[in-house]
């Protein structure tokens, strides 16, 4: 195509960047050439901050970036620079610290504004055009006319976001007792929406790792509270809008409070992790609705977001054809006219009206239970959900002639981990093979496309490039899915993977000062701060998932040394954690195993692999599977092999009961001890 602008950004891999390639703009990537051209004519950095899927990003570019008058007074003033934040995390850490910093608030677009040297004085989110404009002169009149002040604020901010979050290193705790969660629990249970589920505010996120804490707190403590707030949750989840009751998958939030119109943009670390929990709520209470998610949403990402070589897209967009939403969403006569007799069950089903119940059309909601419906259309609840699901596959197929939200295209290491490690939840939950073999298949990938020399990992992967260095939640989320991936399969390679891939992150990502771990590499080019990441957020900090990797690692290969600094982190972070348990809730999950020492379960003989699935079907938090179908030289299987035979241990605290050659035996061995 011919386009009257071209700039730096056309010789990038991101979608995100490229999609700015033709933007008046004259952007840059975030590189030597455009820090090396504002120290060089001392203009400002104007950093912009975004991602491929970004409703608001899409239409600041419209508004202003793709302005020639806008576009004149930014290329005049300033040294341009586009940022993709799922590609370079490691900026957006610093530069959304100082924009929440400065505003009390952060989010995308980001634009700061930085000094030649890269330290921010000036930021904020979404700028309409005209007020852009005027932010643009105005910070140009000020670094002409106050340099000094802006030097002044620029190094406050600076030192601010080193000191952001600086670790208090504490002895270790001899004991982490779960009654020490009681009063943390308690106060965040303020926070419980119990008519909607979630935490009572707008906009509603899924945190998933957030309702896996409840579910491991309602295990240990049996807080019926605890479990109810997550069932109720899924509950809602799955029914509303953020779900799509058409296509599976769901949306990366509701911006209301009933989880009805979602911000229409379908993230992959949302499905994966959504995956794990609801594999993990399904294994405790066997709700089939939680099948039914767990299904549909696979047959998504297997549909939408994976790529031919196995590995996985990052996201769709919200909008299609300009409007948010506009490939989602259904009127009520074109309903009636695909579906015919079946239309008007259907519509009643999902809330389906005329007029629409959303200004841009009718968002597919669940209204009513399926027993009412049935008796009230005289059929019975099977014959209700063959018609439902006969009709939603045909709406899907019909779907599919529409034009798409547009894709983003490039696979990120951390995001397939998680997904890797939610087939084989699932997996695991229902005993289909083909999700472990999906999993496998994954796994693979990473190693062909993202993984380089020994254990040394890419972030990035995109038309057969991988370039940039990873980064610890790369490592921490492939570790975690190699170890998962190991208890599913017993094949030991991908446990001694993840080993190798643990000695990596000890080697370049370690502060040994404190015992915690830097967001980024000791190989990698300095910013102005050496984030660590410590807070559980919609995914989780990358510093407990490595002390879950620690933990879990060291355990399996009888590496004690790996404990002592899982314990160590987790003393560092517990004044945190028992303050406000729902930022630091994938934190708990190393808590529990300190508070309650993990069941190891070793299975042996050929037929361990089939054995171990009455074990993994059940919601276990606190065991440890593993096992070999011949001799293996791990530390918790040596010597444990009997030809001809399966054989099953159950071990606490380095001491096992008498083996046994039943699984039901087993069984029995574990109620007894879980009851201890």
């Amino acid at each position: 195509m011919n386009y009257t602008h071209t700039n730096s950004l056309s010789h990038e891999n991101s979608p995100y960047l490229l999609q700015h390639a033709h933007n008046p703009v004259n952007w840059y990537p975030w590189g030597p050439e455009a820090l090396a051209k504002a120290k060089k004519e001392n203009k400002v950095l104007l950093i912009s901050i975004g991602y491929a899927a970004c409703h608001w990003c899409h239409v600041m570019e419209r508004e202003s970036f793709e302005n020639e008058e806008v576009a004149k007074v930014m290329n005049e003033f300033f040294v341009c620079i586009k940022v993709d934040r799922e590609e370079r995390p490691d900026i957006d850490q610093i530069y959304m610290d100082a924009v929440q910093m400065m505003t009390g608030s952060g989010g995308w677009p980001l634009n700061c504004f930085a000094m030649p040297d890269g330290k921010p004085f000036f930021g904020g989110t979404y700028f309409p055009a005209g007020n852009w404009v005027n932010v643009l002169k105005g910070i140009q009149n000020a670094w002409v006319n106050e340099t000094d002040k802006v030097q002044q604020v620029a190094n406050q901010l600076a030192m601010g976001i080193r000191e952001n979050e600086i670790i208090t290193v504490k002895a270790e705790a001899s004991s982490f007792p779960v009654a020490d969660l009681e009063k943390a629990y308690r106060n965040w249970k303020q926070d419980f929406d119990s008519r909607e589920g979630g935490n009572n505010r707008v906009p509603k996120f899924p945190l998933p790792n957030s309702l896996q804490f409840l579910l491991r707190y309602y295990y240990f403590t049996k807080d019926q509270s605890a479990l109810n707030q997550v069932t109720l949750t899924l509950d809602k989840m799955a029914m509303g809008g953020i779900y799509d009751q058409v296509g599976g998958g769901f949306a990366r939030y509701s911006v209301d409070a009933i989880w009805k119109v979602p911000h229409f943009e379908k993230m992959l670390y949302d499905n994966a992790q959504l995956i794990s929990l609801y594999a993990e709520a399904y294994q405790l209470t066997k709700i089939p609705e939680y099948k039914q998610v767990i299904q549909q949403t696979l047959e998504f990402v297997n549909r939408e977001l994976s790529l031919p070589q196995a590995g996985f897209y990052s996201s769709l967009d919200a909008d299609s054809e300009g409007v948010e939403g506009k490939f989602y969403v259904w009127e009520k006569s074109e309903v009636d006219a695909l579906l015919k007799e079946d239309s008007e069950l259907f519509c009643e089903f999902y809330g389906i009206t005329n007029p629409a119940n959303w200004e841009e059309g009718n968002i597919l909601m669940i209204q009513t239970d399926k027993k009412s419906l049935a008796k009230k259309y005289k059929i019975s609840v099977k014959q209700l959900e063959l018609k439902l699901e006969r009709d939603r596959r045909f709406l899907l197929h019909k779907r599919t002639k529409r034009i798409r939200p547009a894709l983003d295209d490039k696979a990120l290491t951390s995001w397939n981990a998680l997904m890797l490690k939610g087939y084989v939840d699932a997996y695991k939950a229902l005993g289909d093979q083909n999700y472990l073999n999906r999993a496998i298949q994954n796994a693979e990938f990473m190693q062909q496309h993202l993984w380089k020399g020994k254990a040394h990992l890419h972030r990035n992967y995109k038309d057969g490039n991988s370039k940039i260095n990873a980064f610890l939640d790369d490592y921490s989320f492939t570790i975690e899915a190699f170890v998962a991936l190991y208890q599913a399969s017993f094949n030991e390679e991908w446990l001694l993977k993840a080993n190798d891939l643990l000695e990596q992150v000890l080697l370049h990502f370690s502060d040994e000062k404190s015992g915690m771990f830097f967001y980024t590499s000791n190989e990698d080019d300095a910013l102005i701060a050496r984030k660590m990441e410590l807070v559980d957020n919609v995914i989780p900090s990358s510093n407990s998932s490595i002390a879950k990797s620690l933990f879990l690692v060291g355990t399996y290969l009888d590496k004690t040394q790996y404990i002592e600094r899982s314990k160590q982190m987790l003393a560092n972070i517990k004044p945190r954690f028992e303050k406000t348990i729902s930022y630091h809730s994938n934190w708990g999950q190393v808590y529990f195993w300190l508070a309650n020492p993990p069941v190891e379960i070793v299975i042996m003989g050929e037929d361990a692999v089939n054995q171990k699935r009455k074990i993994e079907e059940l919601f276990l938090p606190n065991i440890l599977i593993s096992g070999s179908t011949s001799e293996s030289n791990l530390p918790l299987l040596q010597n444990r092999y009997v030809n001809g035979q399966t054989t099953f241990y159950l071990c606490i605290n380095q001491s096992c009961k008498l083996p046994v050659t039943n699984v039901n035996d087993l069984l029995n061995q574990l109620e007894i001890a879980l009851r201890k």
